[in-house]
């Protein structure tokens, strides 16, 4: 789902943050209603359809399907599967499973995306710590945006956190600017890129910070559906997503619940 973007960055005014916000409450909602209904027994392409009802009764429209040929509304990945996971029937999830459910939508022509990584059933102490790890890592990079901070200062904030849990960062895909394009620039590393601090963050970006926090190494491949993305070792994968603005009195999250 993520691509690379050039350009200069679209920055939001007051009534553009209105829209996305609402485009934000309504991804909230849902993604809290997938987080209830991800159980044992439920299949992903189940999850998908629950999605697809909740943008229906919204009188929204999805950010996702369609997307550079994208099947569905939801990103479904399981397990070792770090983003992009396509929805499947034959996908059935199972007590102790992690799930990273990545979801966006369409208000007035304004994108919000946000991502959750959820238990099913009782899993493991360690996969509740790489859960835990990688939300209190997009905190951190959230804290970071304010105006007059770098894109470096995001990155490098998630990175210590997620790197002193003894974990590593996904460095395939980041973060991106949002509005009326799912992804705009600027792009937003989940890491520090040495002796690049990147743009210097104002009022009236949108950003959607996003790390990807892998229990082992940080490489990843990709399976050969070309869509989803999976540790090269093995290892779990946590994803979580928001999307905000940036104002002068701090970053502003437009998607929580």
């Amino acid at each position: 789902m993520k691509t690379n973007v050039r350009g200069l960055p679209i920055l939001k005014n007051a009534d553009q943050i209105a829209k996305m916000r609402r485009a934000g409450a309504i991804v909230a909602t849902i993604l809290e209603r997938l987080r209830e209904a991800a159980r044992p027994g439920v299949t992903t392409q189940d999850l998908d359809r629950i999605a697809a009802e909740g943008i229906r009764q919204a009188g929204a429209r999805s950010s996702f399907l369609g997307y550079r040929g994208y099947p569905a509304v939801l990103c479904v990945s399981v397990n070792d599967e770090v983003v992009h996971g396509i929805p499947s029937p034959k996908r059935v999830l199972k007590d102790g499973d992690i799930v990273g459910l990545d979801f966006g939508v369409i208000v007035e022509g304004f994108h919000a995306d946000s991502a959750i990584t959820v238990p099913v059933g009782t899993i493991s102490e360690e996969a509740e710590r790489l859960i835990r790890v990688t939300r209190e890592a997009l905190e951190k990079g959230i804290a970071q945006a304010r105006p007059g901070n770098r894109l470096s200062d995001i990155g490098g904030a998630v990175q210590d956190h997620a790197e002193a849990a003894g974990y590593s960062v996904v460095r395939e895909f980041v973060g991106h600017g949002i509005g009326q394009a799912l992804h705009e620039e600027p792009q937003v590393p989940n890491y520090r890129i040495e002796g690049a601090p990147g743009r210097r963050l104002t009022e009236g970006l949108v950003l959607a910070i996003e790390p990807m926090v892998n229990a082992g190494g940080p490489e990843v491949r990709i399976l050969e559906d070309g869509w989803t993305a999976v540790t090269r070792d093995g290892s779990l994968s946590a994803h979580f997503e928001h999307t905000l603005a940036v104002t002068a009195d701090g970053p502003v999250v437009l998607t929580r619940p």
